[in-house]
This record gives C-alpha cells, structure tokens and sequence, in this order.
C-alpha cells in the first residue's frame, strides 16, 4: 500500500531529534505493531519510562507530544487510552476487503511525528457546500450531499511542502464544518468522531507536471522545480470512501514509496 514521505530539503538525522521526540516515534510504532485498540490504556508513565530507559519527565513529555497529535488522551486519575490514531486493524472489527494486517493511511501530522518534525498548516479556504454528480460518485453520496471541501498549504518545519484540496462527507463527521484545522489534524478529528472514521485504505495516483502560476506562488518555486501530483481516495474502516484528496507537492520535497504485492 502507497504511503507518503514528504521530505524536506537534507536528511533526517534520528539521533539529532530530541529525546522526548524519539521516545513518542518508538512509542507510537510500538503502539502500531501490537495491534491496540481504540480506548486501551497505556502503562503508566513509571512502566513506560523503565521500559524505554528515560526519565519520567521525559516520558510525560513524550507522551503529551503523543496527545497534540491526537494520538493518545489522559484521563483524571485513570492514566493515558488509545484514541484511535495508532491503533492497528484490531480498532475495527471489520477490515475492508484486501488490507494489509497491520497497515493504515498514513497522515501528514503522523509522518511528521514518526520523524520529529513540527507542522504548520495555513487554511485557505473552507467550507460546506452540495456535491457535484462526479463528487458523489467518487463518495458514494448523493448528488447535492452536504460535501466538506479545504484547501491548505502545508509545512514542515517551516519549508512549505504541499498544497492540498480536501474533500470529505460532512455526514461522516459533523465536527469537520466547525473545526480550525489551521490548527487541528484532520485525521485527528475524524478519529473522534462518533463513531470514529478510521482511513484504512486508499487508491493512489501520482503524475508529475510543471506547476501553474498560482502553484508556483503558493509553493515557493522560483526555478525549474516540478510539482508531483497525488489524488488519493481514502476508505475507513467499513470500506466507505471517506476522503477525496489532490496533493500537489514540490517536487523536491516529496518522495513516494509503495509496496507492492499479489
């Protein structure tokens, strides 16, 4: 299955990353590989700490790291619980047809985490508006569905990467039409939603092309720098198309990797 690995200008040098940042990585992975559910709870910090040879401040950073990426949330007195973002295919009991064990769609906030960059999002535009007759086909909704539509640049570590037009059932997650996601992670916020909506799979493209006027604006390319083209249609974990996104990244700041099998 495709999976997204915008990268910035030079190689990322792990060891360089802050301690607290490589513990949440490790976490999270770890977190991913052992299948959990939606709604476990973690060990407590004491555990977590002995068991990845930090201090307890270090985890407790960590794990709020884990927190701002929706990952993970405390409760009072109870501890930390899973809230879907690193949970395996375990957080639903039905898979779509064809799903790697173990595998999901990968959000720009997520590989941000996995490598210790920080993002920034500028909305440029937002809003609800009725589905058009080639929208609801790609969605499965009716045509005139009340349709969540965002465009918005994207950066890591203050390079812009990408600019992306999402496209999403507002029906699936009330909450997308009144969120800030200048702020909010998208995928963070579906995840809440209830019930939550969990990217499992996606068909992907990609094509390369040079950049239009605006692109090059919004972008910052001044030179002979090709932007690559991605739509991906994402499906939760009930087999439902749940996002429609074209990505268009600068071509010098974006690497894709797919696996392919039989």
């Amino acid at each position: 299955m495709p999976t997204e690995s915008p990268l910035p200008h030079g190689l990322l040098d792990a060891e360089a990353l802050p301690l607290y940042a490589q513990v949440a990585a490790r976490l999270l992975d770890d977190i991913t590989a052992d299948g959990a559910r939606t709604g476990d709870r973690l060990p407590s910090e004491r555990v977590l700490a002995a068991r990845y040879d930090v201090s307890r401040v270090t985890m407790r950073s960590a794990l709020g790291e884990l927190a701002t990426r929706g990952v993970i949330e405390s409760s009072p007195a109870r501890g930390w619980f899973l809230t879907g973002a690193g949970a395996g295919t375990r957080t639903s009991d039905k898979a779509p047809e064809g799903a790697p064990p173990g595998r999901s769609v990968q959000g720009f906030a997520d590989y941000a985490l996995r490598h210790g960059l920080s993002v920034r999002t500028r909305v440029l535009t937002s809003g609800v508006r009725p589905a058009c007759v080639e929208e609801a086909e790609e969605l499965r909704i009716a045509p005139g569905a009340a349709l969540f539509e965002m465009r918005r640049l994207r950066y890591l570590d203050d390079l812009v990467v990408v600019v992306e037009h999402n496209r999403l059932p507002l029906a699936l997650c009330s909450r997308l039409a009144d969120t800030d996601f200048n702020h909010a992670s998208l995928y963070a916020t579906l995840r809440s939603a209830t019930p939550g909506q969990f990217p499992r799979v996606a068909d992907y493209s990609v094509e390369a092309r040079q950049p239009t006027v605006a692109e090059r604006e919004l972008l910052d390319i001044t030179d002979v720098t090709p932007v690559l083209v991605a739509t991906q249609l994402a499906y939760n974990q009930d087999a439902r198309p749940l996002e429609l996104t074209v990505a268009i990244y600068r071509g010098d700041r974006y690497r894709f990797r797919a696996s392919i099998t039989d």
